[in-house]
């Protein structure tokens, strides 16, 4: 039967040389007639026979919220779809159907790969200007504000380079961005929430540490030398940027950061030792027993989330001048970081007015002396 096939019951009427409505009464006086698709859409998505019950919704003339409660489906659904499909003087069931059908198709062409235009342009960004794929993704836009085929986002790009099976561009290009890697990274590796155990979140951190009227608040952190074998310990005072390096001998394995950072920071007045707070790396997987040692308070940072140590990652920058990246941070002594801690806390800091953090430090702890 041509309903079945999916014609509309205007083409059935023509074809018949009958008035739609009696095509219409016929199938209905029959107990209506199911559209035959080879498409069997989840639950979640809208099937053949409810885009039917639109469609009659429609013709009698029911507001999109009335077919979405009968349908048992939210009226922002109804209305997609509607609108969708031609708005309701167009709309047809079994054409919207058939439509759905064809856009849940898999896989899809990758748009790198249908479009050899797009592509160039991006290669060519990729290859002779280094762009990011994220400025690649914007500056489509700028560059091609009215062309719809000229745009594509950046995840798209990278998986056109990493992902097999989507490498509509050349694999080589990987080698362009910035990192260099020929092999994407599983940030879920990268995201270490869980190891560490009964961590406080800096959620919970007190007050007073985030607008760092107190002092006494410290963030602290690794620099890492060449190939990880060696470290250093970092710790800045979060109100005067006052920093303290830790000599880690031989390893920095949680225990040995533990020991060191207690006996650096110990040496303080108690009301300059209130919290640190560090990231999710493993070398604080024994900040229990160093909060029982010390009385110090240890508050973990949210993954990937640097710019909650922002004091500590700038100062880290700024050590960079003693210890270059890449180098062997293990021919340092503990009287050499000593030094270069003294250097930098004697330096006049912009943010502090262009006071020394040594002067702030003791600027601050004066009335409580």
């Amino acid at each position: 039967m041509m309903v079945a096939d999916g014609a509309a019951y205007e083409d059935v009427a023509a074809a018949v040389r009958r008035s739609v409505r009696l095509v219409y009464r016929v199938v209905s006086d029959a107990g209506g007639v199911a559209r035959r698709s080879s498409w069997d859409p989840s639950p979640a998505r809208l099937s053949a026979a409810e885009r039917e019950e639109i469609r009659c919704g429609l013709d009698a003339g029911e507001s999109l919220r009335a077919i979405a409660a009968r349908l048992q489906r939210a009226p922002s659904t109804i209305s997609r779809e509607v609108k969708a499909n031609g708005g309701r003087a167009d709309y047809r069931g079994w054409r919207a159907h058939h439509r759905a059908s064809e856009l849940a198709q898999r896989p899809k062409p990758a748009k790198l790969a249908a479009c050899a235009r797009l592509r160039d342009v991006v290669e060519s960004w990729l290859e002779h200007d280094l762009w990011s794929p994220v400025q690649i993704s914007n500056q489509l836009r700028v560059e091609f504000p009215h062309d719809p085929m000229m745009r594509v986002s950046h995840e798209t790009i990278y998986q056109s380079l990493y992902v097999q099976g989507r490498g509509a561009l050349r694999r080589e290009l990987a080698s362009c961005l910035r990192t260099g890697r020929a092999i994407r990274r599983n940030r879920s590796r990268l995201d270490r929430r869980g190891q560490i155990p009964e961590m406080v979140m800096i959620s919970q951190r007190p007050a007073e540490a985030a607008d760092r009227a107190v002092p006494g608040h410290w963030e602290g952190d690794l620099i890492i030398g060449a190939g990880g074998k060696s470290a250093v310990g970092t710790l800045v005072e979060r109100s005067t940027r006052y920093v303290m390096l830790l000599h880690l001998d031989g390893d920095h394995t949680a225990e040995t950061v533990r020991t060191a950072m207690a006996a650096k920071i110990t040496t303080l007045p108690e009301h300059l030792r209130r919290s640190i707070t560090w990231d999710q790396g493993s070398e604080m997987a024994q900040h229990r027993q160093f909060t029982i040692d010390t009385g110090i308070d240890i508050y973990f940072c949210d993954p990937h989330s640097p710019w909650q140590r922002g004091s500590n990652e700038n100062t880290n920058g700024l050590l960079r001048q003693w210890m270059p990246k890449g180098t062997d941070l293990s021919v340092h002594s503990a009287d050499d970081l000593d030094t270069i801690a003294h250097k930098l806390n004697n330096r006049p800091r912009q943010t502090l007015a262009w006071m020394k953090p040594s002067h702030a430090l003791a600027q601050l702890v004066a009335p409580t002396a």
